[in-house]
């Protein structure tokens, strides 16, 4: 549910990624043990062996306080715990430390999404909301923020707003896999398995590295050959994806 960098479109079942916490010595001033602790406790964690990932987090932690890949390892984890135990103290322990990370980094994509995931499962989604569009305010040209309003917004049941969103999000980059990607999982949460499909052979004409996609388009094949055949007027033809350089026909999600 909060792991590392693979998102879904749902508040309950979110999964995040962590950050690898992967840097230049020289560059950024990371310590290569921390690089280390990060990415076996990356693998710690895909295992399911959450205690002994903390431990590489809070190692990592300690190599490199400054590093925010390192405060945003270790919230994901006390959140995974904290809601897997019911534990509301391991809840609020990783809230602070989303908080930490966006302190010293204020655009942290993933921090902000597994941020307002908490928020949401802690009922609290006006805060949720508040955190995401104070977010878009300060970066109102950057499509994340927007992106993320549409995950919030979908799963509190606000299917136009979600809409709204991903189209704003589009129109400022109309080769933005992802938001491709998300209008299909709008579309085939909606049951529009077409529409969909299509969206989706947009996202991958654009990123054809999304195995998730693949699945998701075998799926939804094998759902529309199920389907009788109709020949309602107005019905919803394939479409040839757009190739990637080129701008997309702003069909929905």
């Amino acid at each position: 549910m909060h792991r590392p960098t693979a998102t879904r479109f749902s508040i309950h079942l979110a999964k995040v990624t962590f950050a690898w916490g992967i840097c230049s010595l020289l560059l950024s001033g990371c310590g290569i043990s921390s690089v280390g602790q990060n990415t076996l406790g990356v693998r710690l964690y895909q295992q399911g062996r959450y205690s002994e990932a903390l431990q590489q987090f809070q190692m990592a932690q300690a190599s490199s306080p400054s590093n925010a890949d390192s405060y945003y390892n270790l919230a994901s984890t006390y959140h995974k715990l904290g809601i897997t135990q019911k534990d509301a103290k391991l809840v609020e322990q990783a809230e602070s430390l989303y908080n930490q990370c966006l302190d010293m980094q204020p655009n942290h994509a993933d921090c902000h999404r597994n941020l307002s995931v908490l928020l949401a499962e802690s009922s609290r989604p006006d805060a949720a909301q508040r955190l995401l569009k104070n977010w878009q305010s300060k970066n109102p040209q950057m499509p994340d923020p927007k992106i993320e309003l549409a995950r919030l917004s979908q799963e509190l049941g606000q299917t136009k707003v979600a809409e709204q969103y991903l189209d704003e999000a589009l129109a400022m980059n109309p080769n933005d896999a992802r938001v491709w990607a998300h209008k299909g999982q709008l579309r085939e949460a909606s049951g529009d398995f077409k529409q969909a499909l299509y969206n989706y052979q947009q996202s991958l004409s654009l990123n054809s590295l999304q195995p998730e996609l693949y699945q998701r388009m075998g799926s939804l094949t094998v759902k529309l050959a199920q389907q009788p055949p109709t020949n309602t007027p107005g019905t919803w033809t394939a479409q040839t994806p757009a190739p990637a350089g080129s701008t997309p026909s702003q069909t929905r999600y």
